[in-house]
């Protein structure tokens, strides 16, 4: 597929290929509409960056802003290299690399059950301090010793919204010695030179932006003692504040404190199928479609309502329409969205400034059509 030469013309600041104008104009509507709305844009097809916008008082092209569970996403790109060195069998026992999780009738939970929402580990009653998720193996060794809240095995998943990223972190830090932020930054991120980071440095601090939201949780949050408000953390604190606090995004937990661009989330994304600026893919087809397949469809336990996930990956529904069936990625509760498309060659990352109502991706789901839309006649 060959590509024009970019146009910058519009209410947003940046460039739009000229096939892509009705994703420009799309976007533009959005900050017409709504004088506090900012965010970024950014789309890359067969490795060309062919969208890289900005717009509104609070985005530039070179902020940085937390993306929350967006961060579980890109955490998963990483794992998904250890599934691809052979070091991580996802139909073994979680207990045969992490015996300690083996407690209380857990020990023939599979590492593939475990990571796509099937594990009924999906936080504490009390709930974790935001500080705590700075000591992973404390906060491993909790979940640990939990029961499930439910049966693992029996088909039942729900959201594990802030201990996702601890199981993915301690089973890398279990099986490789090294934490999965450092596999991430060595293997992913610098080799991409990506604005996604897990563990934001300090020489990186001064571009961030603290995320901007109205302290309105989600209704599936409010009763802080049922699973959604265990998952949610309801009582210990607010996880939208997460990415906010210097000491957890220093942190880098992979749950929900990592820092990035719409750019950044574009570009680990389509390092990982298609490969960028002329590179080979990181990830290999077998990879991608072992870590992609879907595992679990159907009503979300916490959040009663519909939901699909991968292997840590969410996969497109129509509740959550954000591209092909091949498509895999991650949203935010802040609204921002990262996916790799195979079916479309394109890897997608969108972040806005302030989180959107809802705390899911809309915004970014009606730009992610317009693309395909415009890739499905090309």
């Amino acid at each position: 597929m060959t590509f024009s030469q970019p146009t910058a013309n519009g209410t947003s600041q940046g460039f739009a290929l000229p096939q892509f104008a009705p994703v420009r104009e799309l976007f533009d509507s959005m900050l017409d509409a709504d004088p506090r709305y900012s965010a970024q844009l950014a789309i890359y097809a067969h490795g060309n960056k062919v969208v890289d916008l900005v717009g509104g008082p609070d985005s530039t092209a070179t902020s940085l802003t937390g993306v929350f569970s967006c961060s579980k996403g890109v955490a998963a790109l990483a794992f998904s290299l250890l599934v691809q060195d052979g070091l991580v069998d996802l139909d073994a026992a979680v207990a045969s690399y992490w015996p300690d999780f083996a407690q209380r009738g857990k020990d023939a939970v599979t590492v593939r059950q475990l990571l796509s929402h099937q594990g009924g580990l999906v936080g504490v009653q009390g709930g974790f301090a935001m500080e705590e998720y700075n000591d992973l193996p404390a906060v491993a060794a909790r979940l640990a010793a939990m029961a499930p809240m439910w049966r693992p095995g029996n088909g039942t998943f729900g959201y594990h919204a802030l201990t996702m990223g601890v199981f993915l972190e301690e089973l890398c830090r279990r099986i490789t010695g090294t934490r999965l932020q450092d596999v991430y930054e060595d293997r992913i991120r610098v080799p991409c030179a990506a604005n996604m980071y897990l563990g934001l440095p300090e020489s990186a601090e001064a571009q961030y932006r603290p995320v901007l939201f109205d302290e309105v949780p989600a209704p599936a949050f409010l009763d802080p003692r049922s699973i959604a408000g265990v998952s949610g953390n309801v009582e210990a604190g607010n996880l939208l504040k997460l990415p906010n606090i210097r000491s957890v995004r220093a942190a880098g937990s992979t749950s929900g404190a990592g820092v990035g661009s719409g750019d950044g989330l574009a570009r680990v994304y389509a390092g990982a199928t298609t490969g960028i600026d002329g590179g080979q893919p990181y990830l290999t087809p077998d990879t991608i479609e072992l870590m992609s397949q879907e595992q679990v469809w159907g009503m979300d336990r916490v959040f009663n309502e519909v939901g699909s996930f991968a292997v840590a990956f969410m996969k497109a529904n129509p509740r959550m329409d954000f591209g092909s069936a091949q498509a895999f990625g991650h949203e935010g509760a802040n609204g921002a969205l990262g996916f790799a498309d195979p079916l479309y060659g394109v890897g997608f990352g969108y972040v806005p400034a302030r989180a959107e109502a809802g705390g899911t991706a809309g915004r970014g789901m009606l730009l992610s059509a317009a693309m395909r839309r415009i890739l499905c006649t090309a």
